[in-house]
């Protein structure tokens, strides 16, 4: 076992003292070392749920004939740091929860990991670290919240707060109904009720076999993650004793299962930046062109919020994970999982309990998946957009820019109503390097969406935006405005062309008038203190999922 190096031998008596000195018993030295990585904390809707998690992982260790080992992990939630300075630790943070299970993982030569995640940027940095370490590891995502309820109506937090800001700016409800939604809409612990990033990461690590089946859409609430959870520590066990590590599991046929997933559900855009990561540290070749070309060749089978009526509790009852896959059929590859059943088999033997929720291929809710690649002369390395979140209506949007140094620049105007039907916003030096931290953009789109202008108003960025987003918002803009893109180079005015359809993005101004221009700006300096002022200088572009990369 790899924890034999701290335990086995005359030279290691000071190493067992230690551990000893923790509860460690004779018999303990015996068993795999299971580490936990545990997310735990009382800042998180998604995480407070996860020290009862992590008794159940423990016991499942117990039961599997190891001794588990529990140590912390930080974590961020999108929504309380949205729409301030917070936002810019948000990004990075996955950074820093990958290189935290590295050290403790690596330090004291654990055996195996499972990994105790839930939200945004939590749960990829977890996946990171399962590829880096190439250890065995089983991730246990710590489930979706159930929807809030007020005089008959279900609320999630987008439409029920976010959006709802909007819809009290433009006198469509009173103060007074705003906070009763704020009282209403969150109703207990758990990832956000909607396909947002935390949950859309959820499924697509079960989709690509690193959790196992239901964990992925079973609710924070339920006894059912309990019994996944310890079933997940159990297996753990038996994941080491076969040597079944990460990277066995994290092949390109489990990517393009996450890919495929993902696009039948229209799920986050920032699902692109993380498995783009997640991949590089897998050694797996992925590209942005590759989202793309799924989502050409993939149905939407599914339509939940923000866009959809339907919620993930839904999906669960519908069959979760497994229901999608089943009714994506050949498209499905046959690659292993953790569970120790193949994707194909687990597809195959699963229950589509609502037709409706998930659909069959001939009754898809559109075409192709929710998710579009666009390039164009405005962003040259490519750009994102969820096109299942935008009506047919503003899918092509041409109009003027209307250009702000900052989102918040953009909310005031917004919210002032200074942004005239058939504009394009855009907001600059927003990107991995110029922010630093590539913010979210939901407070500006929600606010946007909620004042009944989702339609009307593009914005076009080199920051992100949450998976709450809707209508014409591009994100992800590459090169990003502090790496000299164009994006840097718009002006009030400058016509900006979106056709998603055809996928491009382009900037109505000329090579030589953009080259003039060039000549006058110097891309933004990296302008941030710590640990901000560190990553702003080691990471890479968006469109290679926003890794570090020594400043190159």
């Amino acid at each position: 076992m790899r924890s034999d190096a701290i335990k086995r031998g005359p030279e290691r008596a000071p190493h067992r003292a230690l551990l000893h000195a923790t509860g460690v018993s004779l018999s303990d030295l015996d068993r795999p070392f299971i580490g936990v990585a545990n997310a735990a904390t009382d800042l998180v809707p998604g995480h407070v749920t996860m020290n009862a998690l992590f008794r159940s992982i423990e016991r499942g260790v117990a039961a599997g004939g190891g001794r588990a080992f529990g140590f912390g992990v930080p974590a961020i939630c999108d929504g309380i740091a949205m729409n301030h300075a917070g936002m810019r630790y948000s990004l990075p943070l996955r950074e820093l929860v990958a290189d935290a299970v590295e050290s403790v993982a690596l330090a004291h030569a654990l055996d195996g990991l499972v990994l105790l995640t839930n939200c945004d940027k939590i749960t990829p940095g977890m996946l990171m670290a399962a590829a880096r370490l190439n250890l065995p590891a089983v991730v246990v995502t710590a489930g979706p919240m159930l929807t809030g309820r007020r005089r008959g109506e279900k609320l999630d937090l987008v439409r029920g707060t976010f959006e709802a800001v909007g819809r009290w700016k433009a006198g469509k409800m009173s103060e007074a109904e705003l906070e009763a939604c704020a009282l209403e809409a969150c109703p207990g612990p758990g990832s956000c009720q909607g396909l947002y990033t935390a949950n859309t990461m959820a499924i697509l690590t079960e989709a690509m076999g690193l959790s196992l089946p239901g964990t992925g859409t079973a609710l924070a609430v339920g006894a059912e993650k309990q019994r996944l959870a310890a079933a997940a520590g159990e297996r753990i066990v038996a994941l080491v004793q076969g040597n079944a590590t990460a990277r066995q599991f994290m092949t390109r046929p489990a990517f393009e299962n996450a890919g495929r997933v993902d696009m039948a559900l229209g799920g986050s855009t920032n699902t692109v930046l993380h498995l783009l990561a997640v991949a590089r540290e897998a050694g797996v070749a992925l590209a942005l062109e590759d989202f793309d070309r799924i989502s050409r060749e993939t149905p939407q089978l599914a339509n939940l919020r923000p866009d959809g009526e339907h919620f993930l509790e839904d999906l669960h009852w519908a069959g979760g994970v497994a229901a999608v896959m089943k009714e994506l059929g050949e498209d499905i590859a046959d690659a292993p999982t953790v569970s120790g059943r193949g994707a194909r088999e687990i597809a195959e033997t699963a229950e589509v309990a609502d037709a409706d929720v998930v659909r069959p291929r001939t009754g898809a809710y559109a075409a192709e998946g929710g998710i579009a690649i666009l390039t164009g002369s405005l962003t040259p390395e490519g750009a994102v957009v969820k096109q299942s979140a935008v009506s047919k209506k503003a899918r092509v949007f041409r109009g003027p820019a209307r250009v702000f140094a900052s989102e918040e620049d953009a909310m005031a105007a917004v919210l002032a109503g200074k942004i005239a039907n058939g504009s394009v916003i855009v907001i600059a030096n927003e990107g991995p390097r110029g922010g630093p931290g590539m913010r979210e953009m939901l407070s500006v789109t929600a606010a946007i969406t909620g004042l009944g202008l989702s339609d009307e108003i593009a914005l076009v960025t080199d920051g992100r935006f949450s998976g709450g987003t809707r209508g014409p918002c591009v994100g992800h803009v590459a090169p990003e405005a502090a790496r000299g893109g164009p994006i840097g180079l718009v002006c009030d005015g400058d016509e900006i062309a979106i056709d998603i359809p055809n996928r491009t993005l382009d900037l109505a101004v000329s090579a030589a008038e953009l080259k003039k221009r060039r000549a006058k700006t110097k891309p933004k300096a990296p302008d941030a203190p710590g640990w901000l002022g560190r990553y702003a200088r080691l990471v890479g572009s968006a469109a290679r999922g926003a890794v570090l990369e020594g400043g190159a």
